[in-house]
């Protein structure tokens, strides 16, 4: 569902995509995008840069839709050269993603796996670095969400996937990362307003997202003496594969979005801008921030 305008274009932010109610489309995790209706717009035909992330290397997780997808587009379209990760089964994703970088004249690097491994992180951030050059933006999207009514029917294997997923990966792939890190890099990581307002039939990813705004004002603290931003951003209901592969129950996925003040869902392309920000210079004395992109309901 590309928009019709592109970024600049003035009009009423209420009306400017889809709202509720949509079709019930279960999918199998993690879901593709191309599969979803309406299909999301990630940017495709109305992000414009202006090469402010000129000559920048960037690995992002997540990056074959969604999030990651928007924000991959937009950082190659702002000038980076991008290593996208994703899991093997998103590859039918991957690929438009990877010629729309192209398209853009920068490098796309595909490194499928599952970053819920310790050793593929440090695989992936090797694999990164060798072939893009280096490494300057971090970018931690992928996630894993899975609606779970009643805390007696969350499985301990669910929890530790869970876990796995949205908090070990981050903590794996920024202790490897930041080695090569040089000054002035950025890491931007994803929590969400679950991480504040947080869904009863989402115990275990809310309880993630917490920890992924902890870390993200600890570990900010902790390396800014060299010289690298760490900085999150804090989405609101965001309108992509995460929701009808299990991430909502379907009869949530027909009013998603209806409870924030817009009375819709987001589309990722109104999420890039801010992780563009964020990896740009012009963030320069913005570090420990989480910012939120919720469509009215506000972070505390």
């Amino acid at each position: 569902m590309p928009s019709t305008h592109n970024q600049f274009t003035m009009q009423d932010p209420t009306t400017q995509y889809p709202q509720p109610d949509f079709e019930r489309q279960p999918q199998p995790a993690p879901g593709l995008a191309s599969q979803m209706t309406p299909e999301p717009d990630h940017g495709e035909t109305s992000y414009k840069g202006f090469g402010r992330l000129a000559g920048r290397r960037a690995l992002i997780t997540g990056a074959d839709s969604g999030i990651g997808r928007a924000v991959a587009i937009a950082f190659a379209r702002e000038g980076a050269d991008i290593a996208l990760n994703y899991l093997p089964g998103e590859e039918t994703d991957t690929r438009a993603v990877v010629k729309l970088i192209e398209e853009a004249g920068r490098k796309a690097v595909a490194i499928p796996g599952d970053i819920g491994d310790e050793a593929f992180c440090q695989k992936l951030v090797a694999e990164s670095v060798e072939r893009l050059g280096g490494l300057d933006i971090l970018v931690n999207v992928a996630g894993k969400q899975t609606f779970v009514e009643h805390i007696a029917d969350l499985s301990t294997e669910q929890l530790e996937a869970t876990f796995r997923t949205n908090v070990f990966a981050m903590f794996w792939l920024c202790k490897a990362a930041l080695p090569h890190l040089p000054p002035g890099a950025t890491i931007i990581n994803t929590t969400s307003i679950q991480s504040y307002q947080p869904s009863p039939g989402l115990l275990d990813y809310a309880s993630t997202k917490a920890a992924i705004t902890a870390f993200t004002h600890a570990f900010a603290k902790q390396v800014i003496g060299k010289g690298v931003r760490v900085n999150a951003v804090a989405p609101g209901p965001v309108w992509t594969p995460l929701q009808p592969s299990g991430g909502q129950p379907q009869d949530k996925v027909e009013k998603f979005g209806s409870e924030a003040p817009m009375k819709r869902p987001g589309q990722p392309a109104e999420l890039a801008p801010i992780y563009v920000l964020l990896a740009s210079q012009e963030s320069s004395f913005v570090t420990g921030e989480v910012y939120g992109v919720t469509g009215g309901n506000h972070l505390p």
